[in-house]
């Protein structure tokens, strides 16, 4: 008896031994001393707020944010707080905390007690809780579904129109369609707005990329109630939801999922004509559609095909009412996940695959021909290179023709200018009909069937010793519209035979190699021209 009483008071003075990634809701006390591990990776550390922490924050990142201990680890005595509307962002000790715009519990931490524990390291079996469930491993960052990029925002209905049980219901199967999505670092990511009288974001992008946390997240989204401002809260969506600083990944199509119960109370049309123009795709999730004897109060009947990216059936989807809904997950998640179907992402810094073809012949000199490649970096970074967004290729030639890299070699900006700039002057003659059919047949032969745009851009600075025209008319004819860049001795003839229609805004000419660096604005405007008009 003796022993069992001396044993529980040295208990309440070990603090309890937590991993770098615990979370002030996985200690369910007011009060409790713990002892964060050293060496935890500061850039993994999920921080909510800032003195004041959101539950989901990671205990020991939020004492190393605040500087009660450092990355060395060290005890931390935790205090539960209530939850609160707002969590601000605050960098601080070499972490940058996120904001949060509600949450429904708090902590707040400051420097613990030490204790024999802590100078040596190592954890006491006593100081686990009795059912071991609240302490977490050391979380494996899933990739996610790999198959199905895209950045997604669910925009709920909290109108008083949905009500209090069907909006819980509604939350259920935004859980449901976010757990089959896989989402992960590498797949799909979500966050959540709630349209009601005033549209309010819950949680961005980039706060959470695990399946689990959404889904605790969004059972925390509370009703707000008021008017279906439906409109408003797309619009704000649009404009505000999708950045770089909130989460946003380019060359990833960007998704808004309408949810819907009844009919919107403000007018919806401008704010889907704003989400095309923001590249947004819109799906529209109407449940319970008007009854006839309630159209009178609809302000817009045709409210959905206003509204979605594209009339064409794909962006809208209806359900009948919020009851035995699961059978609607999985083609709904089919939808979101087919990336090329995403029209309204397509613009014309994605979905254009763009090849130079790069003189290298005896005239143009190595100091000149880097000027060509730099020429060829500046367009190439204008666009938002990826494996399912913009394909550069480039290919050089003299009486040959040599392949630096085709459309499916690099997928990342940084990899295709790092191999633009290592291209080795080949120096020669000057084949340039032979080159446009080599570049035809062999980089643009494999990608036929993408749903990307095609553009050739011509560099060269002197006459051709074959014949130009043919191949350019059979470069035209396959689709491919050619944009020609002459310098020095480059005659005006051959560069229009090769240009696409109108020669005037396809064929360029400068006196000298320094003259290329102001055609590249002239290009890249060009080549989005061309794109607006082939989606007309």
């Amino acid at each position: 008896f003796l022993r069992l009483c001396v044993y529980r008071i040295t208990k309440t003075n070990v603090p309890i031994a937590i991993t770098c990634f615990t979370r002030g809701l996985d200690i369910r006390k007011e009060k409790a001393d713990v002892l964060c591990p050293g060496g935890c990776p500061l850039e993994e550390f999920s921080v909510f707020g800032n003195i004041v922490y959101a539950s989901v924050s990671s205990i020991c990142g939020a004492a190393v944010h605040r500087g009660v201990i450092s990355i060395s680890g060290g005890p931390v005595r935790v205090y539960s707080l209530p939850g609160r509307e707002n969590y601000s962002s605050v960098d601080a000790n070499g972490i940058r905390s996120q904001t949060l715009s509600r949450w429904s519990a708090s902590f707040t931490v400051t420097k613990g007690k030490s204790s024999t524990q802590e100078a040596t390291g190592q954890a006491v079996s006593t100081a686990r809780p009795q059912t071991g469930k609240r302490l977490k491993k050391t979380p494996e960052k899933k990739t996610g579904n790999k198959d199905c990029k895209a950045d997604i925002a669910f925009l709920i209905d909290g109108s008083f129109n949905i009500g209090q049980r069907r909006f819980n219901l509604q939350k259920n199967f935004v859980g449901k369609v976010a757990l089959m999505l896989g989402i992960g670092t590498e797949g799909p990511h979500v966050g959540l707005v709630q349209a009601s009288e005033h549209p309010k974001i819950e949680f961005y992008l980039k706060n959470f990329t695990s399946a689990k946390d959404v889904l605790f997240a969004i059972k925390e989204v509370g009703f707000r109630g008021g008017n279906s401002n439906t409109g408003k809260a797309l619009k704000h969506t649009a404009q505000k939801f999708f950045t770089v600083d909130t989460g946003m990944r380019k060359g990833i199509p960007k998704v808004v999922v309408v949810f819907i119960d009844g009919w919107p109370s403000d007018d919806i049309e401008e704010a889907g004509i704003v989400a095309r123009e923001f590249g947004v795709n819109v799906f529209i999730v109407s449940v319970a559609k008007p009854i006839p004897e309630e159209l009178g109060m609809v302000q817009d009947v045709a409210f959905v095909d206003k509204a979605v990216c594209r009339n064409n059936g794909f962006f809208s989807y209806h359900m009948p009412n919020w009851f035995g809904t699961t059978k609607y997950v999985k083609p709904l998640v089919q939808k979101l996940c087919s990336h090329e179907q995403m029209m309204c992402s397509k613009t014309c810094y994605n979905s254009v695959n763009i090849a130079f073809l790069i003189d290298g012949s005896s005239s143009v000199g190595d100091s000149n021909f880097r000027l060509m490649l730099e020429f060829v970096s500046n367009i190439a970074k204008a666009f938002e290179i990826s494996d399912i967004g913009a394909k550069i290729a480039a290919v050089q030639f003299t009486y040959d023709q040599r392949t630096e890299f085709s459309f499916t070699d690099y997928s990342t900006k940084e990899n295709v200018l790092a191999v633009i700039r290592s291209i080795r002057y080949m120096s020669g003659g000057t084949a340039t009909g032979d080159a446009i059919s080599f570049t035809v047949r062999n980089v643009f032969g494999p990608v036929r069937d993408s749903p990307n745009k095609n553009f050739l851009v011509i560099v060269t600075d002197g006459q051709s010793y074959d014949d130009v025209r043919g191949p350019a008319a059979a470069a035209h004819d396959a689709g491919i519209t050619i944009f020609s860049v002459g310098v020095a001795w480059a005659p005006l003839d051959d560069l229009k035979d090769m240009a696409s229609k109108p020669k005037e805004s396809h064929a360029f000419f400068t006196r000298e190699f320094t003259g290329l660096q102001p055609i590249v604005s002239d290009i890249i405007r060009g080549i989005c021209r061309d794109f607006l008009e082939s989606q007309q």
